[in-house]
């Protein structure tokens, strides 16, 4: 009697983009490519290790998550995980949610550092000068001797207090859910923003979204920042109250520079766009051409490690 034996299927893996534009891909997987298209590529329940398409939105995040009965790994290509959030309920036990630590420092810090710099020295106001070919000569802030506020410091608030350095401010204090030392100095807690936020000339939203920062930027939080203080969100936009920012920026005792919105995309005749003191840019904190080269390095040592066995990096939780 002849015994055959027959070796398990290759796990497969979902990718939002192609896998032969990946260098570094291990063998012994098989590869399929979805953008967020309406078809899938194969039956979600053969995934098992599933690269969220970025950027377009929580509804293609989370469409197949339902049906991904045997995924045992979901990996964004963001730093936050809000959008995927919602269709974690119905994944199985034990499956590993992974962020994209690493990916979006470079390009989330610079773009930071824009926005403050464009925004203290009156770049709005010079590009609207020049589409009317007026010289509108002044004296402006300098970041230069300023006092820096940074909420959320993780990877990313770390990357912008890097860019922030040769710009001489008077100082940088930091702020995250816990406290600790770093080489730089102290963290300080939320709890500690009554006291840190009158003593800020600029502060820098940095934190992820959960529910202990969604709507922390409030009322409260606006009133005690001090006059003329410039409020900076490169976080998500719910971490703002909206219509408590609308009404300093109109009163004018705030300024605002702004790269999430809530809500968001914002849409056509919203008061945001036209408040005075505001600099809005449309979420392009990680759309540059830094980010793919950083993905496809991301996504090559994950699966390398997946595909050996060994743990994966940037493990936010575990589903239970």
């Amino acid at each position: 009697m002849t015994s055959t034996t027959h070796s398990a299927p290759a796990p497969e893996v979902w990718l939002p983009f192609p896998a032969e534009e990946i260098e570094g891909l291990p063998e012994g997987l098989t590869y399929r490519f979805w953008d967020g298209a309406q078809d899938f590529p194969a039956d979600p329940a053969d995934c098992a290790y599933y690269v969220v398409p970025y950027m377009k939105g929580p509804e293609v995040a989370v469409r197949p998550l339902a049906r991904m009965s045997r995924v045992q790994v979901v990996q964004t290509l963001s730093a936050g995980i809000d959008h995927v959030e919602p269709g974690l309920a119905a994944l199985p036990a034990g499956v590993r949610l992974c962020n994209a630590k690493g990916v979006h420092e470079a390009s989330t810090a610079e773009l930071t550092l824009a926005l403050v710099l464009a925004s203290l020295r009156g770049f709005p106001g010079f590009v609207r000068g020049q589409d009317q070919e007026e010289w509108r000569s002044g004296f402006y802030p300098a970041l230069a001797d300023k006092s820096v506020l940074i909420v959320g410091y993780g990877s990313i608030g770390s990357a912008i207090e890097d860019r922030l350095a040769p710009f001489e401010c008077a100082r940088v204090v930091r702020v995250a859910r816990s406290a600790r030392t770093t080489a730089r100095g102290p963290v300080h807690t939320l709890d500690d923003l009554p006291a840190l936020l009158p003593e800020a000339d600029v502060v820098i939203l940095s934190t992820p979204l959960n529910p202990s920062t969604q709507g922390l930027v409030g009322a409260d939080f606006l009133a005690a920042m001090r006059d003329g203080a410039l409020l900076v969100n490169v976080a998500r936009g719910p971490v703002v109250d909206t219509k408590a920012l609308l009404s300093e920026l109109e009163s004018g005792r705030l300024r605002a520079a702004l790269d999430v919105t809530d809500p968001e995309p914002l849409p056509s005749g919203h008061p945001l766009w036209h408040a005075p003191n505001v600099l809005i840019t449309p979420h392009v904190g990680g759309s540059t051409s830094a980010f793919l080269p950083r993905a496809e390095r991301l996504i090559a040592g994950q699966l390398t490690r997946f595909a050996a066995g060994r743990p994966l990096e940037n493990v936010v939780r575990v589903t239970a």
